[in-house]
């Protein structure tokens, strides 16, 4: 059956609100929009997806903005950084536009070899990183307002704070097809596939307090499978971890299943497929408010409920 884990597929974060969560993701990073679509759980929420030109596994950021939501905290048995890959030659560009938003950021560092790396955050506290790299091959969005050569290309890494790095590496090694590739200090890098996109850094911070869930903090981490027989074969592998995942769920862009890791992170595995284009035309993604079928009645109810957004483009520029 080869290799049922082949990487990142998405993350997925919880906001405090839809208009400054497509102002900064859209606007200042210039992100692709690829979907506007509901929580599926909670339907009077959206679910904003972002990512490359065709939201391509690696990629794919989402939001669940609840209005008004109060902020959660960064902590340990929580994801707290998701980090972009842009290319090494784009550092000047990208703090001149973080200056220009007034997005306060972390003087830049060395991570590891050829990494340079800048700290920032979202309006509500997510932690954020700008990886500056020449080892990624993917093309960057070209949004006509950020140079293709300078544009966010996808995910670098994730960063999870653990009190042990041990029990969550046994579970990324043993079950989820995940190798160590690096290590420094407290932080375990681990991939699935060596490439940028794919790269879970599990840092070892037990003096750290445990994280709180609100605005600003990562719902879920969700792993790619390349389809519903391998998710099979991988569910299979976690109930025998004794990690209890659910039933495999339709989420009409691919299906999925959820545990939670021996730290305390909600995992996901979903299948690359079908894709976002099923439900509009690979050009037009994001366009539109889009429903699952089983919510298409609900269609007048649901838009009079969600918060109306608008696109600030030339305000990007």
């Amino acid at each position: 059956m080869g290799q049922l884990i082949t990487g990142i597929h998405h993350v997925t974060a919880i906001a405090s609100g839809a208009q400054k969560n497509i102002d900064f993701y859209r606007g200042i990073l210039g992100l692709r929009l690829i979907k506007q679509t509901i929580n599926f759980d909670a339907p009077e929420v959206y679910h904003f997806y972002y990512g490359d030109e065709a939201g391509n596994p690696g990629s794919i950021l989402t939001f669940f903005p609840y209005e008004g939501l109060v902020r959660g905290r960064h902590g340990k048995g929580m994801l707290n950084t998701t980090a972009f890959s842009v290319p090494l030659a784009s550092l000047d560009y990208w703090l001149e536009r973080l200056k220009r938003y007034n997005i306060e950021y972390k003087t830049p560092q060395e991570r590891f070899e050829e990494e340079i790396v800048v700290y920032f955050e979202d309006e509500d506290g997510l932690g954020l990183e700008l990886i500056f790299n020449d080892k990624d091959t993917r093309a960057g969005y070209a949004n006509g307002y950020i140079p293709e050569e300078y544009a966010i290309k996808g995910f670098y890494n994730v960063e999870i704070w653990e009190e042990g790095y041990e029990r969550t590496a046994g579970l990324l090694t043993e079950q989820l097809d995940h190798m160590l590739i690096a290590e420094k200090g407290n932080r375990f890098r681990f991939a699935a596939i060596n490439n940028p996109g794919n790269y879970i850094d599990v840092v070892c911070s037990p003096d750290s307090m445990r994280g709180l869930s609100g605005s600003g903090t990562v719902h879920h981490l969700a792993f790619a499978t390349p389809n519903q027989e391998t998710q099979s074969a991988v569910r299979l592998k976690i109930v025998k971890r004794m990690l209890n995942p659910t039933p495999v769920l339709d989420r009409n862009y691919f299906t999925s299943i959820y545990f939670r890791e021996p730290g305390g992170v909600l995992f996901e595995v979903a299948t690359s497929g079908p894709g976002f284009a099923i439900d509009e035309p690979g050009d037009h993604l994001g366009e539109a408010l889009k429903l699952p079928e089983q919510f298409e009645p609900r269609r007048k109810e649901l838009e009079k409920t969600l918060t109306p957004i608008t696109f600030n483009d030339a305000r990007y520029k």
